[in-house]
């Protein structure tokens, strides 16, 4: 049996953020807003400096390879694998269905909706019996979900590695050179620059050659290739934020299961809670100008990220109005 993706309309394929529209309904300043509907790392890279040939001057071939060449040894990118380096994964998400022929997509629920709505759009029917491609988000977002080398049964398998950098050990990055096989990687979430819009597709070398004529040329910013090449090279950085997102994520699940919630799933970049009421939960926790993520789907899914170290108390205190409150 088939079935036509979720087609969309802006409404339907939520996302986090909406802190503008948060503020209109519970008040309160912009600084004093505290955004955990995201799962983007509160603590970000530090930025290089910026030249100001990168903001003048079209990228030029030397500053797009160091990027791909940093990018191919931070996550050891297969020798016969092709790399290629785009304006953010969501970018990537929508032209990738482009690739194949419409035929049947295996996208199994919930995750990210974007994936559902790029095959959607490129007519192609959502099912699970012989599909002709399959998208995999690992770790899954919201659940935080892991999946294996043999989870990928369909010919052409797109595996979204977004969230995965806080789990390198769990990345299927060695099956890029096999046929059918691309993996997608998000700057934005580890590195927590979402705003430099930089994303990368790691496949069989055809494929990411095809994906580069859809994507055109000077796809990737100057500076967002200073920015992303810096970053690549800086391994002991990834090594000490992977430690501090897992010991923040621990003290969340702390403070949250005292407060009356269950761990649920998620990774150490978004936690996910069960809960009575997740709208309940979302508009207590606004309230103090905390903003948090529901979903569509469930009533009771609490998502959230993690504060920036100065904001723990903000949190520390809404969790104890939970019990005078509910």
């Amino acid at each position: 049996m088939t079935t036509s993706p979720q087609t969309a309309t802006p409404e339907q394929r939520d996302h986090g953020g909406g802190l503008d529209a948060a503020r209109d309904h519970w008040g309160g300043s912009r600084d004093s807003w505290l955004d955990l509907s995201t799962g983007i790392n509160p603590v970000p890279y530090t930025m290089p400096h910026i030249l100001m040939d990168d903001w003048a001057r079209l990228p030029d071939k030397v500053a797009q390879n160091g990027l791909l060449n940093a990018a191919r040894e931070f996550w050891k990118v297969p020798d016969g694998a092709g790399i290629l380096a785009a304006p953010g994964a969501s970018a990537l998400i929508a032209r990738i269905p482009s690739l194949l022929d419409q035929g049947t997509v295996q996208i199994e629920a919930p995750t990210y909706n974007e994936h559902a709505a790029a095959f959607a759009a490129q007519g192609w029917q959502l099912g699970s019996e012989a599909p002709n491609a399959q998208v995999v988000v690992h770790p899954n977002n919201p659940t935080g979900r892991l999946w294996s080398v043999d989870d990928l049964t369909a010919s052409f398998a797109v595996i979204d590695e977004s969230f995965c950098d806080v789990t390198p050990d769990w990345s299927m990055i060695r099956v890029t050179d096999q046929p059918g096989r691309i993996v997608l990687k998000s700057f934005g979430k580890f590195w927590g620059l979402a705003g430099v819009r930089l994303g990368f597709a790691i496949g069989e070398p055809g494929l990411i050659a095809r994906l580069a004529d859809l994507t055109g040329p000077w796809a990737v910013s100057g500076p967002a290739l200073t920015i992303g090449t810096a970053a690549l090279r800086e391994t002991g950085w990834a090594l000490e934020t992977r430690e501090r997102l897992r010991k923040d994520s621990t003290r969340m699940d702390q403070m949250m299961q005292i407060a009356g919630a269950n761990l649920s799933g998620g990774t150490s970049l978004f936690r996910l809670y069960e809960v009575d009421d997740a709208a309940k939960w979302q508009n207590h926790l606004a309230r103090y100008h905390i903003w948090t993520r529901i979903f569509p789907y469930s009533k009771t899914y609490l998502r959230l990220g993690l504060p920036a170290p100065d904001r723990w108390e903000q949190v520390e205190h809404a969790l104890r109005m939970t019990e005078h409150e509910f």
